[in-house]
């Protein structure tokens, strides 16, 4: 449980022995616990902090300014930098809100005896990975690399239920699609489906390269038994890049059939329209010659004119209309 004098935006600061044995403290007292030598790490999970409390974060861990200074704000694109003998990540993280696709960030310092998670915006809280390492003690007695993985490992994870309901959303948009009637709704689920799988590839697809890289040797951060559990969220996270290109691929391929759908709905529509205009078209011509006021009009004292004429333009009517039925206009 949280300790009730820590400030708000400080969700945990606890420092973890080598055997894994948790002890929670205070701000002030993590330079103590650094300066005893005694394979023991501290870790620190903040929620949107203030400028103070980075600061003195900054004081405790002797974090470097450029590093602070990326903490500070939350628009970061995803990355890994090195300073020194510790490092700083940055990676963007998604949640599902009210049917909403939400992003937001986290940042993330790492020393030899330190973690620091930055949560920023739609953030899970880390506590479960957190949970998960206590119950791993032997895990968690690789250091802050243990941690770490924890960490990237509920990251990657958390997005797999998002893929799937991209995947589930858009079997239902292809239904809609060839249900044979043109909706206009469909066209913006379609748009707004893609511009979220546009945001989710840009926030999973640089996930590649931090993982890669912390799958390397990293002596004093992260050994080589951690190593291992790095590549596994690596392969994790190069599978669901997959899995997000192939639904953008797929998406692509439902808008350019909707629109191509949409274009023989309206060129049959225009067919149709084209076939009863000509077969209007012969009697109104017709029609139109003996309206005319003249006195010497052809067949017009004939006592059965009247008749011929209609019987002609039905004649006529009934040659356009099988004619225009036969090359399926109508």
């Amino acid at each position: 449980m949280k300790d009730p004098t820590l400030p708000q935006c400080v969700v945990n600061c606890a420092a973890y022995g080598r055997d894994g044995q948790r002890r929670d403290i205070t701000l002030d007292a993590i330079s103590d616990v650094l300066a005893h030598d005694d394979g023991s790490f501290v870790w620190v999970g903040l929620y949107e902090p203030d400028e103070g409390i980075l600061d003195k974060l900054q004081e405790e861990f002797c974090l470097h300014d450029l590093a602070v200074e990326d903490a500070h704000n939350a628009h970061q694109r995803p990355k890994i930098e090195t300073y020194g003998n510790s490092l700083f990540i940055a990676i963007h993280t998604a949640q599902t809100v009210d049917s909403h696709i939400r992003f937001g960030e986290t940042h993330i310092f790492v020393g030899p005896r330190y973690l620091v998670t930055v949560r920023h915006g739609a953030s899970r809280s880390y506590a479960p990975a957190r949970a998960r390492m206590e119950r791993e003690a032997d895990l968690l007695a690789h250091g802050p690399g243990a941690g770490l993985y924890a960490v990237l490992d509920m990251v990657v994870d958390n997005y797999l239920p998002i893929v799937d309901e991209f995947s589930q959303e858009l079997n239902e948009l292809e239904q809609d699609i060839f249900a044979g009637d043109f909706r206009k709704d469909t066209v913006h689920k379609l748009y707004d489906l893609k511009r979220e799988l546009t945001r989710l590839r840009m926030a999973v697809a640089p996930l590649q390269d931090i993982l890669g890289q912390l799958a390397r040797a990293r002596p004093g951060l992260i050994d080589e038994e951690i190593q291992l559990y790095f590549r596994d969220v690596h392969d994790h996270t190069q599978r669901l890049n997959e899995s997000t290109d192939t639904l953008r691929e797929m998406l692509t391929a439902a808008m350019t059939v909707n629109l191509s759908l949409v274009t023989v709905q309206q060129g049959e529509t225009v067919k149709r329209l084209g076939a009863w205009a000509a077969l209007l078209a012969a009697p109104t011509l017709i029609a139109s010659w003996y309206g005319m006021n003249f006195t010497h009009m052809p067949e017009l004292a004939g006592h059965y004119s009247y008749w011929i004429l209609i019987g002609a333009m039905a004649v006529i009517c009934a040659v356009l209309y099988g004619m225009f039925k036969r090359a399926k206009w109508l």
